[in-house]
C-alpha cells in the first residue's frame, strides 16, 4: 500500500486537466529546485523542440530524486513554467512515461515570459516526500 494519499476532484472541484489536487504523505520532506534541458556536460537539449526539452527535464529530476533516495513514486507536487502553453503535450507525454498517469502528483503550470536562457522552453520543478 502507497504511503501517500491521491484524492482527485474532491466535492465541489473539478479537475481542469490530468492531475490529483491533493496529495498527502508522511516522510522527508524533498525540494528540487526546476531543472533545465541539460546534459549530463551541462549543454543544453532540443533547441526549438518540446517534446526532447521535456523528456531531458525529467530525465534530470529522476536523477535529482535518485539522489535524495527518492523515486517519482514519492512525488506529491510538480510545478511547470513554460515559455509557451503550446508546449504541455509534449511536457504530459514526457511526465507519462516518467510517472504512473493513474497516480499523478498535485500540479500547477505557469506560462512565463522567459527562462534563465532563451534556448530553454520549460522548467519543472518538484516536491516529494520519501520514506523515514
Amino acid at each position: 500500500m502507497s504511503r501517500l494519499t491521491h484524492i482527485s476532484a474532491p466535492e465541489g472541484v473539478a479537475p481542469a486537466t490530468a492531475y490529483t489536487h491533493v496529495v498527502m504523505g508522511s516522510g522527508r520532506f524533498v525540494a528540487i529546485s526546476g531543472q533545465l534541458a541539460l546534459d549530463e556536460d551541462g549543454k543544453p537539449v532540443g533547441e526549438g523542440d518540446p517534446a526532447a526539452q521535456a523528456r531531458q527535464v525529467f530525465e534530470n529530476l529522476r536523477r535529482c530524486l535518485a539522489s535524495a533516495g527518492a523515486t517519482f513514486d514519492d512525488v506529491v507536487k510538480l510545478t511547470y513554467f513554460v515559455t509557451d502553453m503550446a508546449h504541455m503535450p509534449a511536457v504530459r507525454s514526457a511526465r507519462d512515461a516518467f510517472l504512473d498517469p493513474e497516480r499523478l502528483p498535485a500540479a500547477s503550470a505557469v506560462q512565463v515570459v522567459s527562462l534563465v536562457r532563451p534556448e530553454f522552453l520549460m522548467e519543472i520543478e518538484a516536491f516529494a516526500v520519501v520514506p523515514e
